[in-house]
């Protein structure tokens, strides 16, 4: 009986996808498989010829940098890293980025696949929908510092020592993060900061980027 291998399971969540693509040693996506495109809301003829990075998030360059660098060197096979992508219409979603080098018969670097694979609930976040007010002037500096410490993982007690704030203080700024950006806890605060591209990217500890800071 080989039924059981002839089952195959039909749907697959979206952190279950890895989307491909692959990259010259100059960082152009030379072929591109249509969901790969897709999520980045284009079609292939469009993401053929452009640099990866025009399609990820501005912070990327400074963490993705190095692991492209020592994949160029031979000192690494592949590597994982965090990233945020760029979508349609001002559309954001967090996820992981693999590189993978591949080598020529000489042993040099012929090319990187690149593969994504978004986060379970990456389908896509419009800015202006989620926070109702202009992208580059979410938070002020104290609501900035309580983020960055949130996404930490520091305690009420930390923060409040740490900000020469009280408990209630670090609690007010913490629900009003929680409204504006539509997040029922502090665990849902930092994933949707990270899909907004509002936290630094392979950074610990993590930054509010200044754009997002009033």
């Amino acid at each position: 009986m080989t039924a059981r291998n002839t089952q195959e399971p039909r749907a697959h969540t979206l952190s279950d996808r890895r989307l491909t693509a692959q990259i010259d040693p100059e960082m152009h996506i030379v072929a591109a498989e249509p969901n790969f495109s897709r999520q980045f809301g284009r079609t292939s003829a469009d993401t053929c010829g452009r640099s990866l990075y025009e399609l990820l998030h501005p912070s990327a360059p400074a963490v993705l940098n190095r692991h492209f660098a020592r994949l160029a060197e031979g000192r690494s096979q592949r590597f994982a890293e965090r990233m945020v992508g760029l979508g349609n219409a001002g559309r954001v979603f967090s996820g992981e980025l693999t590189g993978i080098a591949v080598q020529n018969t000489t042993g040099r670097l012929a090319g990187i696949v690149v593969q994504v694979r978004p986060d379970a609930e990456a389908d896509g976040t419009d800015l202006k929908d989620v926070v109702g007010i202009p992208r580059e002037r979410l938070l002020s500096k104290l609501d900035a510092q309580v983020l960055e410490g949130v996404a930490t993982g520091a305690s009420t007690v930390q923060l409040a020592a740490k900000l020469y704030l009280s408990r209630q203080g670090v609690e007010y700024h913490v629900g009003l993060m929680l409204r504006k950006l539509k997040a029922p806890n502090r665990a849902a605060l930092v994933a949707r900061a990270h899909s907004m591209g509002m936290l630094t990217v392979g950074q610990w500890p993590p930054r509010v980027l200044p754009e997002f800071i009033k």
